[in-house]
């Protein structure tokens, strides 16, 4: 009776515990390949950013060199502007001066035909009038010698001096003509001055519009470089998010995870106890007498786990459990912190059922019965493959099929028997 009430406590106990304590759902668990894909897309995020950001230094530097040029360009411009004006005004004189040239020069040479003229006329009156003055006549009638030297020299003297006048004003007509000429020649140097200053100006508004064209083509090619740059740090800003977000939730489901085995292994220890405090009856042997009913129940067990996923390390005699690491394939499955079945495990499972307990190790359970010869195979017997039955386990089913758990990131299922590498024998415990 005391015996009973301890096992009456105990299971109360687990139960209660179970209940009291029970273990809530499991937070969300993303896998290593989606961690490790947000990892390298805020990485390639972060890169094309570094990408940009060089990118946007030199196109800024362009943009400073290009609006240099503009106020450079812009400044040669407003100087050929003075230029123009400058020659302009010049040009303006020049024609002004040539204007003024051409008239004195019209005026000298009117006065010259004027004096000619008035020359011209003195003689042919003198001539027609017998004066004294401008013809042979004036020195007929003289009375003595000395009134004809007389009438010589004044007749001399007026005509020196219409021939000095006339010198005079045929001088004055070449000297202004040589104004005139040089002032003409001033206005086509103006002119030709002022064309040069004009095209000059052309020159330089073309070459300030082109600078400004590039300026304000470089400004938009540096904003739309910054709008990407902005663009992808948001996106690297979401990235970084998510994968902190993943690794968050990794971090909850590790903690879940380990509240979960401390949870499982009380459980187990109090189920220990209690088992350990029931009235047990004598355990058979490990190999059991041959039974139909218990070849059964192992198949029906085994057949029962079907789906339950593969977990190196996992399972035991009360059914699947957490696995653990190895360093490698199964790791990347998550078969350490996922509940499952590997082949040994599945054997321990289904032959517990008929009291026979199984090590967890496919190699020593290989050894655990009676040999066989493969061909002999009846149901329920166990397969093995590799060397000592060290490879792989799986329970046979009769007529070429077998029922397994088979590798990291399958599940517990039912398979034709593979013979490459299969052992010659197996081994039979019922």
């Amino acid at each position: 009776m005391t015996r009973w009430a301890i096992v009456i406590a105990l299971t109360t106990a687990v139960g209660l515990g179970g209940t009291a304590h029970a273990t809530p759902p499991p937070p969300p668990n993303p896998s290593d390949a989606e961690i490790s894909a947000g990892r390298q897309q805020a990485d390639a995020k972060a890169a094309h950013v570094g990408e940009l950001t060089g990118r946007l230094t030199d196109a800024e530097a362009r943009l400073r060199d290009l609006t240099d040029e503009v106020a450079f360009k812009l400044e040669l411009a407003n100087k050929a502007r003075v230029d123009l004006d400058t020659a302009q005004g010049e040009a303006d004189r020049a024609r002004r001066d040539a204007d003024a040239a051409r008239v004195e020069a019209d005026a000298a040479a009117r006065a010259v035909e004027d004096a000619r003229v008035r020359l011209d006329e003195f003689a042919a009156a003198s001539f027609e009038q017998g004066s004294l003055v401008g013809s042979v006549s004036a020195y007929f009638g003289a009375t003595s010698p000395q009134d004809l030297l007389a009438r010589a020299q004044l007749l001399q003297a007026v005509s020196e001096s219409s021939l000095d006048a006339l010198d005079d004003v045929e001088r004055t007509r070449a000297e202004q003509a040589n104004k005139d000429s040089a002032a003409r020649a001033a206005l086509d140097l103006a002119d030709r001055t002022q064309a040069a200053a004009d095209q000059a100006k052309r020159d330089a508004d073309a070459a300030q519009a082109t600078a400004v064209q590039a300026q304000q083509g470089q400004a938009a090619a540096a904003r739309s470089i910054q709008d990407d740059k902005a663009r992808v740090e948001g996106e690297l800003n979401q990235a970084l998010t998510a994968v902190e977000g993943l690794e968050d939730q990794r971090a909850q489901y590790d903690r879940w995870l380990v509240d979960k085995r401390r949870q499982d292994e009380e459980a187990a220890r109090l189920a220990a106890l209690a088992a350990a405090a029931a009235p047990q009856a004598p355990r058979p042997p490990t190999v059991a007498a041959p039974s139909g009913h218990g070849v059964e129940t192992v198949v029906t067990r085994a057949l029962q786990q079907l789906g339950v996923r593969y977990s190196w390390g996992g399972g035991n005699y009360h059914g699947p459990t957490v696995g653990i690491r190895d360093g490698g394939v199964g790791d990347a499955h998550g078969d350490y912190y996922s509940v499952g079945f590997d082949c040994s495990g599945l054997m321990m499972y289904a032959f517990a059922g008929v009291g026979v307990y199984l090590p967890h190790y496919s190699g020593y359970q290989y050894h655990a019965g009676r040999k066989v010869p493969l061909a002999q195979a009846r149901r329920g017997d166990m397969l093995f493959w590799g060397p000592n039955g060290g490879t792989h386990v799986a329970l046979y089913l009769g007529d070429g099929m077998m029922v397994e758990a088979p590798y990291s990131g399958s599940h517990v299922r039912v398979a034709p028997v593979r013979y490459g590498g299969i052992m010659p024998y197996a081994t039979r415990l019922l």
